[in-house]
């Protein structure tokens, strides 16, 4: 089994918000897959004295440990665990009601010699390639479905759309946003990787246009995940009319993971 991740901030003058992490036994039997896009809220309150990165490293680590540990819950069942163990971290000091309160975007993965399970929860993805080559993305894409313009700044898209019933949802302090994630199984035999990257890493594909997701991974197998990562950064620099960026960030947070089974 070969596992590489690699991730780098958006700037230099705020933390990387992003959080990723794998776990396999020594066995080589089984694993599992973990990655997390922080939500940047915008400035002003946000009704919790925690940060982003506080809040990606208790639910990341809640999630690896469920994860691996219990496999006999499902995948969401695992995900609404670990939002409640997070929520409860700090749910007497802070408003977890607060629409801006620390949340992010989910991907998790489990393998063991039967199946591959997945979980997908917002504009993270998770690439799945078979033997022969085919490359699936798991996508969630409410984000993308809402109606052209109606996140035309994040003040609209905190009240009108985050994790609300047409709208688009991420892991926050709710555990019933678990039951809104894209989850499913395949046999183990028909996976020979997967890959698992934040917006700010899939921009080559889904912004910049630079390949499908068959050739995004095969540029992280070949010169693996920061590869990756560097070459997004290149053309987010040459991007100076802002042809693709649009009204994005210039840069973003950018995580991938490489695993072949």
């Amino acid at each position: 089994m070969r596992i590489e991740l690699a991730t780098e901030p958006g700037s230099t003058e705020r933390p990387n918000e992003d959080w990723a992490s794998t776990a396999a036994p020594a066995s080589g039997q089984g694993g599992v897959l973990v990655l997390l896009d922080g939500v940047t809220p915008p400035a002003g309150d946000v009704g919790c004295s925690h940060s982003v990165p506080w809040f990606t490293a208790r639910i990341g680590g809640a999630l690896v440990e469920l994860s691996a540990s219990r496999r006999d819950l499902t995948l969401a069942e695992v995900l609404a665990l670990s939002i409640r163990h997070t929520a409860d971290a700090h749910r007497t000091q802070c408003d977890l009601s607060h629409v801006r309160t620390p949340q992010a975007t989910v991907v998790l993965a489990r393998w063991d010699d039967e199946r591959v399970e997945h979980l997908v929860l917002s504009d993270s993805v998770l690439l799945v390639e078979a033997p022969d080559g085919t490359v699936r993305p798991l996508l969630d894409d409410r984000l993308d479905r809402l109606p052209p313009g109606s996140l035309a700044s994040e003040e609209i898209a905190d009240t009108r759309a985050r994790n609300k019933e047409g709208g688009f949802f991420t892991a926050a302090a709710d555990p019933r946003v678990s039951s809104r994630a894209v989850t499913g199984e395949t046999p183990r035999a028909a996976v020979r990787a997967l890959a698992a990257l934040t917006d700010g890493a899939s921009r080559w594909t889904e912004k910049f246009q630079e390949g499908d997701w068959r050739a995004a991974l095969g540029v992280l197998r070949k010169e693996g995940p920061q590869g990756l990562i560097d070459r997004v950064r290149e053309l987010e620099r040459a991007d100076t009319g802002r042809t693709r960026l649009g009204r994005g960030k210039t840069h973003d947070d950018a995580t991938a993971v490489l695993v072949e089974l």
